[in-house]
């Protein structure tokens, strides 16, 4: 897997942990918390799977209002995050925008700081805040095993 695993990566490593047969030792709670493990993973699944790419096409589109939206100082970044193309609107392509995009929102959170822009700032913070809670995935409650 990956640092950052997708939909696929998570679901293939679900099928590896049922497709292994279990030690007779490890029967009981070892296995319930197994298949609580796998359970929780397919839910988080599927709820990225309903909602990502609209969280990504419209986070990209935040980002790329603020990045524009910041004046001629940053004509360049402006620029390059009107570059920065949702290609196919495919997670993979969303996802390859947003890191660009988020690159340049860094750049342009360093530089307005350093410049002691803090309106600029305070926007960035915002949007930070905003994109967090977009991406928030809400858990099930379980009852312990």
């Amino acid at each position: 897997m990956v640092m950052t695993p997708t939909a696929s990566d998570l679901l293939a490593g679900c099928i590896k942990t049922l497709a292994v047969p279990l030690a007779p030792e490890d029967a009981g709670l070892f296995t319930t918390a197994r298949i609580r493990t796998v359970a929780l993973l397919n839910r988080l699944v599927a709820l990225e799977s309903a909602q990502g790419a609209a969280v990504r096409v419209a986070e990209n589109a935040a980002i790329r209002a603020l990045i524009t939206a910041s004046g001629p100082r940053y004509a360049a970044l402006a620029e390059a995050a009107t570059a920065a193309s949702d290609g196919d609107y495919t997670i993979e392509a969303l996802d390859a925008a947003n890191a660009k995009l988020r690159r340049l929102l860094i750049d342009l959170h360093e530089t307005a700081e350093t410049a002691g822009e803090g309106d600029l700032d305070q926007k960035i913070l915002g949007l930070y805040c905003e994109i967090a809670t977009r991406r928030e995935l809400p858990l099930p409650s379980v009852k312990p095993a």
